[in-house]
């Protein structure tokens, strides 16, 4: 399998070195670095070309790196269904990026990039309909950020005498800044139950 994927990852290079910056084959997975410009040519490419055939869009994600220049990688999931191989590409963005829209080639795409823009705030040029899809309207942040805090922004609860759902600023009461030491992530220096045993099978 490492061979057939090495022969593959060779094929593409060679074929397209205008689109490719760098491939690796990990894991029994061919993984390959693509150029932001030229993402979408690479991605027909490998729907097209008889020795690929990746036709499935599998997914469409990314990767936070806040301290990076290009601070975003985005990930794409193929699959051949005829060749029975997957591909990873891999494309570095920088947060001021507009990376092209592949749906012209997999309208599948839709869905995936309209997740991404709403969890990374990445945004891709030629969509149909570049929009939130899971957070709601208005929401503030994007929440797969890893700058973006755990309790968000705002909470939505029910208003009783407004009879409507309502959007406020999070506000921790104290209460729930209190800790009771419990939590081996708090650095607790003493045994929590069920420790023992392991000092047992150690004898």
């Amino acid at each position: 399998m490492t061979d057939a994927l090495t022969e593959l990852g060779t094929h593409i290079e060679s074929r397209r070195p205008d689109c490719v910056a760098g491939w690796s084959v990990d894991h029994g997975e061919l993984n390959m670095t693509a150029a932001l410009n030229s993402i979408k040519g690479l991605v027909e490419f490998l729907k097209t070309d008889p020795n690929c055939r990746f036709s499935t869009l599998v997914d469409i994600t990314a990767v936070d790196y806040p301290d990076r220049p290009k601070r975003f990688d985005v990930v794409y999931h193929f699959l051949s269904m005829y060749q029975n191989q997957r591909i990873r590409l891999r494309v570095a963005v920088r947060e001021e990026d507009m990376v092209p829209s592949i749906t012209d080639v997999h309208p599948s795409a839709n869905w995936f990039e309209r997740e991404v823009f709403d969890m990374f705030g990445i945004l891709f040029s030629g969509h149909p309909d570049l929009r939130r899809i899971l957070t709601d309207y208005g929401f503030r942040g994007f929440p797969l950020r890893k700058d973006f805090p755990t309790t968000g922004y705002t909470e939505v609860r029910y208003d009783e005498v407004q009879k409507r759902v309502v959007y406020e600023p999070v506000k921790l009461v104290q209460e729930y800044r209190q800790f009771d030491f419990m939590s081996p992530w708090e650095g607790a220096d003493y045994i929590l139950p069920g420790d023992e045993k392991t000092d047992e099978k150690a004898k």
